[in-house]
């Protein structure tokens, strides 16, 4: 039944009908704002985290007065305007009207004497350094949410939060698609006949990549583990290395005499996709 009478009394004024309108309004406390902070980090950090500092600007309570607004050994009074309630009331007939009490913004109290560090705001404009630890594993619009971080509350409310939005950098060398990483790597013409040991890139180093003979441009090889840390700490992503045959642009006399030999003893009918395409074509006659 009181809370009927608050809801018609905070409407349309019914609660001095109800014997709530002696009840002095009490002044609410307030959640701060959250706050949101971009971060750009490197490929690196993305994959296996980073601590690093940030500068924020934000509010704080204000240490002279704790919060209050008032100067320090005062205290806020009750507002003279409407006696404490935070509202005026009209009586019309049988209706009585409430609005809020211009004097004291509907805080029922008001200040006689501000606060000079805080000009009687309560809460003072700081920029803050803090520490912040960005797991391994990950990426690009992943959020951090750092609790109580954020604006300061207002009347002893408690401060808000903070969110950091990460942005990744692009690696030069790698793509990535979830956990796994994805890169391209040249190899000339003797290589993917004859095969060979070829160094690729990983984000630990170099690793050793043996190439088969008679590898095609476009394979790609898997190598486990040499990828992105998972979030949650179990285990890595992979590396899919794709090679690519680049053919020469400049070449010698002697290498061309070289492939000018090779092109007259290579019998072009032993090539994988050559062998398809002759069996297609005769499929298509037959």
């Amino acid at each position: 039944f009181s809370e009927f009478s608050d809801i018609l009394g905070d409407f349309f004024g019914f609660g001095d009908v109800f014997g709530a309108g002696s009840q002095q309004r009490r002044t609410r406390t307030q959640r701060g704002a959250d706050l949101r902070y971009d971060l750009t980090i490197s490929f690196e950090e993305a994959a296996f985290g980073v601590k690093t500092r940030i500068k924020i600007p934000g509010t704080e309570v204000c240490s002279a007065c704790g919060g209050s607004g008032a100067k320090p050994g005062t205290h806020p009074t009750s507002c003279k305007g409407c006696g404490g309630r935070g509202a005026i009331r009209h009586q019309q007939g049988f209706f009585t009207l409430t609005r809020t009490c211009p004097t004291c913004s509907g805080a029922g109290k008001v200040l006689a004497d501000p606060c000079k560090k805080c000009h009687g705001e309560g809460h003072v404009r700081v920029e803050k350094t803090l520490g912040v630890n960005i797991p391994a594993g990950v990426d690009s619009e992943s959020r951090l949410r750092i609790s109580g971080e954020g604006e300061a509350g207002s009347h002893g409310g408690p401060a808000g939060d903070l969110y950091v939005f990460l942005h990744v950098q692009e690696h030069p060398l790698f793509g990535r698609e979830g956990n796994d990483l994805l890169c391209t790597v040249p190899i000339n013409f003797a290589q993917a006949g004859l095969g060979a040991q070829i160094e690729v890139p990983t984000l630990d180093g170099n690793e050793t990549l043996s190439i088969p003979e008679g590898t095609q441009s476009g394979h790609r090889f898997r190598i486990r583990g040499k990828g992105i840390p998972q979030i949650n700490g179990h285990g890595r992503g992979d590396l899919y290395v794709t090679v690519k045959v680049v053919t020469p642009t400049h070449l010698t006399k002697e290498q061309r005499r070289l492939l000018e030999e090779f092109a007259a003893l290579d019998n072009t009918g032993n090539h994988p996709t050559a062998r398809k395409l002759s069996e297609k074509v005769k499929d298509l006659f037959s």
